[in-house]
């Protein structure tokens, strides 16, 4: 990602993966690689079907639509292209026979999951990057652990889907991730460029493009002191929202400084409004200096986080809101 409107760089992290030089994307556009699992449905024996009113219950509200399906013979055939991601409550082996024949694209297909009646293993078998990952991640919350086989999941590193999700963004050019997931376990990616238009630009088949899931969203730049908790972060958040007259849904993600991007309780507070985090360097925070004058520029060579992150994150570039201090530990900025 970008710092400016020709080219730069920012870091970025999902809300439960913070590190310097990563960023990560959800998106259900059209052109979108469906790496987001909106529509499930929990397929189950009959004897199996109060572990699956379980499921239901625990996790039912972090998506769209949550189904129960009582198995038999063709469920998955009959059903297949209705759902972003099944959830088969069954052996893996009759999940993997049943579903082999039905296989077609990657890009396509309905993303997989396995659990077992106890809620002890949740397996992605197909469409870990689409929609499987995110699926055991939440049945994780049920004690389900989470049997990730994705490479850079299992190298604990963040693959380009997920930093798109970070960046409220979709892959519009799915081929292009195997060459570049690839550069990511090898540490050679590199942070996410940004292009704003109107410009033209060639690339190969080796760069994935992200793109925007919407225009006019807008940035949450902040800043906070260290061990500020989570309720303190969503409490600053929600009332430069209201002053604003703006909602969770307008916006895109959460822009901070690098060097706050492990602070526990915005990343937890992050993952509770589902959004993903990017974290800008020091130079990029320079770079796109806010109006209100910071101590930290003196003390420590950093300008003021909040007001600085919402800029550079923009699309725009535009300050909507300066920054206001919550409890003296949380500063939010408005960006567009």
């Amino acid at each position: 990602m970008s710092t400016d409107s020709n080219d730069g760089n920012a870091s970025g992290t999902d809300a439960a993966d913070a590190t310097d030089d990563s960023g990560g994307g959800h998106c259900s556009t059209a052109d979108s690689d469906g790496e987001v699992a909106e529509e499930i449905a929990v397929v189950s024996f009959e004897r199996k079907l109060d572990t699956a009113a379980e499921i239901v219950d625990g996790i039912g509200d972090r998506y769209e639509s949550i189904d129960v399906i009582e198995y038999h013979g063709d469920v998955f055939a009959e059903h297949w292209g209705e759902y972003d991601c099944f959830v088969g409550l069954m052996a893996s082996g009759i999940a993997m026979r049943k579903t082999a024949p039905l296989l077609d694209d990657k890009w396509d297909d309905p993303a997989i999951v396995v659990v077992d009646e106890a809620l002890t293993w949740a397996i992605p078998i197909t469409g870990g990057h689409h929609g499987a990952n995110q699926v055991a991640d939440d049945l994780a919350s049920l004690g389900a652990v989470p049997a990730m086989t994705t490479a850079s999941e299992a190298a604990d590193k963040q693959g380009v889907e997920k930093r798109a999700k970070a960046l409220s963004a979709h892959v519009v050019n799915g081929d292009s991730t195997v060459a570049t997931n690839l550069a990511v376990l090898d540490d050679e990616l590199g942070p996410v460029e940004r292009l704003d238009g109107p410009r033209a630009v060639l690339v190969d088949d080796d760069v994935t493009v992200l793109k925007r899931n919407r225009d006019d969203g807008i940035v949450l730049g902040t800043g906070s002191v260290s061990g500020a908790d989570e309720e303190r972060f969503i409490e600053a958040w929600d009332r430069a929202l209201a002053a604003v007259d703006r909602d969770w849904d307008d916006v895109e993600f959460v822009a901070t400084a690098t060097r706050k991007a492990d602070e526990e309780g915005l990343l937890a507070a992050a993952a509770a409004r589902d959004l993903g985090v990017v974290a800008f360097d020091r130079e990029t925070l320079l770079e796109f200096e806010g109006p209100t004058p910071s101590k930290a520029k003196e003390l420590i060579g950093w300008p003021g986080v909040a007001e600085a992150s919402a800029i550079a994150g923009g699309a725009d570039h535009e300050l909507v809101a300066e920054k206001t201090s919550h409890e003296n530990e949380v500063t939010v900025a408005v960006g567009r």
